[in-house]
Order: structure tokens, then sequence, then C-alpha cells
């Protein structure tokens, strides 16, 4: 019994359908339990602040750091604790899968990919005050209609990203090595037997530092643990996206590549499901996370679109793949950070022009609490109907030129 349950869900890769929409329902309760939706670039922008103060950059003037916060650590803050769980997470699912390999980025084309493409993505990101996941998958739930622009735009800007992500100057050569396989066998199951043990180790781990949360760590003015809570939901979050393989870099490029909308139309299922959640969360009075509807979201959208699939990642993505050994989203994560950190430091040119001065817009206040619910599912089933009518566009013409070939 336990090896089937070992083989079908510890150790293959799980549909990306149930993943997502479990992924939907979870940041619906982690937004109930925790007061905020699941977001993992504000805290990398945290990250670049603390680099800046060890530097001896005063951050203190920084408009930025004021608007989304720079006291404590990692390790006190919701979003911090939370993205450890899921670096945690994820390494568990990849050690238990026996799915790590440590592997460099095979150009030096890569590298300028993985470091541009990343600073691209991480700027966008906190331009438009989020990235896949606050001004998208958890920000849409919100009924934040500036998570609508930043979609909308992130949709154009990935198929921009896709005509220079498969340009020559990008292509890598591919070379043959010859292998003994009976030799890489052996190794093989070697490998999987004591990484799965190592595995067990890291949820173990983790189970107990969660623990030592619950007993010492309640915020003041909470009755729950919510850093215990926090960091629980971030290793479901990550152990779910790694098992199922879940980038959103990969379903909306897909769609323009090969015509295959499958991830994407989960992705909008998981955002259905979560909706309602969220909903109900905000009748019984939590606030939801509602972000300025400017040209900020429209510009970040773009640039997050493009440098995502420059970068071959997105936030989602280069986390569980970095802790699988592919050193190449190791350097997304970093360029990430630096792009979002540029964006801090030069906010206050441009947050009244492009942002501050603009509304945030909530769909549930310009058309009533069951109005703009209505509404909100109403834009998720027209985004669906768009992703099934480029999935059969992309896939005809994939289909025209193979004819073409073979002709």
């Amino acid at each position: 019994m336990f090896k089937n349950f070992k083989e079908n869900y510890l150790i293959r890769f799980w549909s990306p359908v149930p993943a997502i929409a479990m992924l939907g329902i979870l940041s619906a309760y982690y937004f109930g339990i925790t007061g905020t939706y699941w977001a993992v670039t504000g805290e990398f922008t945290r990250w670049g602040g603390h680099v800046l103060n060890f530097i001896g950059v005063n951050t203190d003037n920084l408009g930025y750091f004021k608007i989304i916060g720079l006291s404590g650590t990692p390790f006190s803050r919701v979003d911090g604790v939370m993205i450890i769980g899921m670096f945690g997470g994820a390494l568990a699912s990849a050690l238990m899968a026996n799915n790590i390999k440590f592997r460099l980025p095979q150009s030096k084309a890569r590298v300028f990919q993985a470091l541009i493409g990343g600073a691209i993505a991480g700027f966008g990101a906190r331009i438009g005050m989020g990235c896949n996941l606050a001004s998208f998958f958890t920000g849409i739930p919100q009924f934040s209609l500036h998570a609508w622009f930043f979609t909308i735009a992130t949709l154009i800007g990935v198929y921009f990203g896709n005509k220079v992500a498969t340009s020559k100057f990008f292509r890598s050569k591919i070379t043959m090595q010859k292998v003994s396989k009976i030799r890489e066998l052996e190794d093989l199951n070697k490998n999987a037997k004591r990484n799965f043990i190592f595995g067990i180790a890291v949820v173990v781990f983790m189970i107990a530092w969660i623990v030592s949360l619950a007993f010492v760590n309640i915020p003041e003015g909470k009755k729950i643990p919510v850093l215990s809570f926090a960091m629980l939901f971030g290793v479901a979050f990550g152990y779910i996206i790694s098992r199922a393989q879940i980038c959103f870099t990969s379903a909306f490029r897909d769609i323009f590549l090969t015509g295959r909308g499958y991830m994407a139309r989960a992705v909008v299922i998981g955002m259905m499901l979560s909706t309602i959640g969220v909903f109900s969360y905000i009748m019984l009075g939590l606030p939801p996370k509602i972000m300025w509807a400017g040209p900020n979201a429209i510009i970040g959208g773009l640039l997050f679109g493009f440098g995502i699939v420059v970068a071959g990642g997105c936030e989602c993505g280069w986390m569980y793949r970095a802790v699988e050994g592919q050193m190449h989203y190791w350097i997304v994560g970093i360029g990430n950070v630096i792009g979002s950190t540029i964006l801090a430091l030069t906010w206050d040119s441009y947050a009244e022009s492009l942002a501050t001065s603009f509304p945030r817009l909530n769909l549930l206040s310009m058309f009533g609490n069951y109005g703009g619910l209505l509404v909100n599912y109403l834009l998720l089933v027209a985004f669906l109907i768009v992703i099934i009518a480029l999935e059969k566009y992309y896939l005809a013409k994939r289909r025209k030129k193979k004819k073409k070939r073979s002709n």
C-alpha cells in the first residue's frame, strides 16, 4: 500500500489541473488566515533592501519600502517564512522523487538570459505591484482591477518575449554524450533511496520548525500563530508546484509556441475556485488587497511577461527548479532581486505619474459585492475563451507549418 502511495504521490509528477485547483483553494485559506495574499516578489525586494542597508545605503527615505515595509527579517515576516517554507517543500519534493541533479547553464547566452530576463521580470513585477501571483493568480481573486490590467499586458509581453527567446542568439548547441546505461541505472537506484531519506528528513525538519513557530512567535494582536501557518502553507505551495511542475511562464508561452493551453486553462480554473473563497473572507470583514490601476500595471505586465520568457521561468518556476540543481534558475532568482531592488531605488522618480496618482479600483466597490463577484467571474470566463481561441489558432498554425515541411 505504501509503495503505491509513494509511487503515485511522492515520485510521479502530478496532473496540473487538480494541483492548480488545490493551489487556488489553499491561497484563499492563506488569505483568510494570514490576512495577506500568496506573493513572493515583495519579499525578494525586501531582501534587496537588506543588501542595500548592509552596503551602507540608507533605505529609510525610499518611498517603495515605506509602501511594502522593511522591518524585521525574512525569519520574522509572514512573506519571509512562507517563502522559506516554499523552498523547503520544493526541496523535499525533489529529493523524494530523486529529481535533483546539478546542472550548469549550457552557454554564456543562457547566463545572460537568466540574469537580464530575471532582472526585467523583477522590475516589471514590482512596478506592477505583483508578479504572476499578487498581480495575477492571487491578485485577480482579490477583485483588484490593476490585476486585470497586469494580466492582459503580461500576455502581450509573453508574445514578444517568445519572439526574442526563440531567436538564433539564444539557441544553445546540442551536444551528444556517450553514457553507460547499466552504470547510470545502478547509480540512479542508489541515489533514489538515499535522496528519499533526505527528503523525509527535510519534511521532519520543516514540521519541527513550524511547530516551534507556533509556540514562540504569536504576533502582537493576533490570536493564532500566523508565522507558523505561513510556513505550513509555504511548504504546501512549494511541494505542489514542484510535484506538478507548475510554471506560469510555460502556461502562456506554450500557447504561442505549440498551441497548448492546458496549463493556462488550469490556471483560470484555479482562480475561479480561489475567487469564491476570497470573496467569503471579504464578506466576513477581511479587507482585500487593492493596488493602483494605473500605467504602472500595464508597463509592469509587459516587462514581466517579456522577462519571464527570456529568463525561462517565472517567480514560482525558478524556485522549484533551483532546488532541483539547475544553476540557471539561481541566476534568474538573483536577477529578480536585482531588478526589484532597482525599482525600489528609482520608484520615487515616477511613482506619482505612473501609479500613486491613480485610483485603487475594487470591483466590489465599483459594482457592489455580488455585482463585483459576477463581473470577476465573467472576466475569468472571457479570459478562458481567449485562451481557447489562441490555443486553436496557434495549433492550426503549427499544423500548417508541419504540412508545408512534409510537402
